[in-house]
């Protein structure tokens, strides 16, 4: 079985750690920007959903955006597109660091005391759950399907591109 980016905290084993008033040295999201481009004249929108219950650290989701975002402004252009990620990181990630090289044994506490420190955060997705969305108009759906399938491998979930003409979705 290939090994698939992320699977450390991929999971949602454990439940949400989300009061950041409680929590001190959280990082903050690397992702900065939620929505790109301008979108006018969009008629049809291309979906990202999720099919697994899953968390995307923030850094993946940084890196989904940029990706998909220079695809589309360079073959689409910025005024012809509308890059909306759906979903925010709340979700503090805990790690207990262990030093692992010769001698270690005698400057750690191995489990004991095992809380871990905040390292990161990441978003919690749940199966059907749209995780970004693009607006085009219907004759760069094609662009928008490879822009989404690039986010894609950058996220490293299971999931799926649904397109919708914006008409119906109005209705």
């Amino acid at each position: 079985m290939p090994l698939r980016p992320g699977r450390c905290y991929k999971g949602l084993k454990k439940p949400p750690y989300t009061r950041k008033d409680y929590i001190s040295g959280i990082p903050q999201p690397k992702i900065v920007k939620f929505v790109m481009g301008g979108g006018v004249g969009a008629s049809c929108v291309v979906k990202l959903v999720s099919r697994e219950d899953v968390q995307i650290r923030h850094n993946a989701l940084e890196a989904a955006r940029v990706m998909s975002h220079k695809f589309l402004s360079k073959y689409v252009g910025d005024d012809n597109y509308l890059l909306i990620i759906r979903s925010y990181p709340h979700h503090v990630l805990r790690e207990n660091k262990m030093m692992a090289f010769a001698g270690a044994d005698r400057l750690q506490d191995g489990m004991r005391l095992s809380f871990g420190r905040p390292i990161g955060t990441a978003a919690r997705v749940r199966e059907g759950d749209v995780v970004a969305e693009i607006r085009v108009p219907e004759k760069f759906i094609p662009q928008a399907k490879e822009a989404m399938r690039r986010m894609l491998s950058k996220i490293g979930i299971k999931a799926e591109v649904v397109i919708e003409n914006l008409s119906e979705v109005k209705k």
